[in-house]
């Protein structure tokens, strides 16, 4: 079970619910530590005081406001968490929105809320089924780690969310990487819808959703730890050169695409939609009866 990395309570109008935060992410990236190469021993980090020139322990250090190089002003933890806000020991929910109304890059980590207690128990699970039957998130305020923080409460399961938001001027302006004035024809934009299509899924389930660079280093390391040569690498495709027919590309890749999926070892052109041809009067006055069938007629 994951630990608990703050308490608090959720404020949803008068209605208050405790609950304990917890991690709702995994990390399995390989850590590696630095080493001296000569006699591979372990280099490491000290803090030491620049005054006293010496290492000092973690009970000694506490932190502070540099207001210029020959003045600290010192905060201690208890003076943080006794912030004159409402969200200093709360989840304060300020308003509820649909979901799709917020731009993804504004999300962050998310984290699992857990009840605290049984007398939470109602309350929170009033908050849960009225989230969900009202297709909306919470949206919230509370302090931690030094700041106010931004975020929503939404329904996973049976389980509240607590995702991160940065706040609107944390989000750089887009048109500072925009690219420069291009003009992109109808028949493209045709081809890089094709070539969506055949890799559009309904879900990120399977082998190919994996950390395979992971699951490599882990086999070096294991390979090394034996004393056997680590495995070698497949030789890599050969780098595909610049792009100078568009169309070409999109027709290639979606071929490509499709052979993967077992869709059809052929090539599959891209072509522009145009609109049908209009028929007159005269022209369809000439035209009697159906088209022939091509079928034989049956023997008595």
């Amino acid at each position: 079970m994951p630990r608990t990395i703050w308490s608090g309570a959720i404020s949803f109008g008068l209605v208050t619910v405790p609950i304990h935060v917890q991690s709702a992410t995994e990390d399995h990236s390989v850590r590696f530590h630095q080493y001296h190469l000569v006699d591979g021993g372990r280099v490491r980090y000290r803090k030491v005081c620049e005054l006293e020139d010496r290492e000092v322990e973690q009970s000694e250090i506490g932190k502070g406001y540099e207001v210029s190089r020959d003045q600290v002003v010192p905060i201690s933890d208890a003076e943080l968490d006794n912030l004159p806000l409402p969200t200093a020991r709360a989840v304060e929910i300020d308003a509820f929105v649909p979901l799709d109304s917020i731009d993804p890059i504004r999300l962050g980590d998310g984290y699992y809320l857990a009840p605290d207690g049984q007398v939470a128990a109602k309350p929170y699970k009033l908050l849960l089924q009225a989230l969900g039957r009202s297709s909306r998130v919470a949206v919230a305020k509370w302090a931690w780690h030094g700041r106010e923080r931004l975020g929503i409460l939404r329904v996973k399961d049976d389980v509240l969310v607590l995702q991160m938001m940065r706040w609107p001027d944390e989000i750089r302006d887009p048109a500072e990487v925009a690219p420069p004035a291009v003009s992109v024809s109808e028949r493209e934009i045709d081809g890089a819808l094709a070539l969506m299509d055949t890799m559009a899924r309904e879900d990120l389930e399977g082998p190919e959703f994996r950390d395979t660079y992971t699951e490599a280093l882990e086999k070096i390391i294991e390979a090394k730890r034996e004393d056997r040569e680590p495995a070698e690498a497949p030789e890599p495709e050969a780098e595909p050169s610049q792009v100078l027919d568009l169309m070409a590309a999109l027709n290639e890749s979606v071929a490509r695409a499709r052979h993967s999926r077992g869709e059809g070892e052929g090539e599959a052109d891209v072509h522009e939609m145009r609109p049908p041809k209009k028929t007159t009067k005269k022209q369809t006055a000439g035209k009697t009866g159906k088209k022939p069938s091509g079928r034989r007629p049956r023997s008595a």
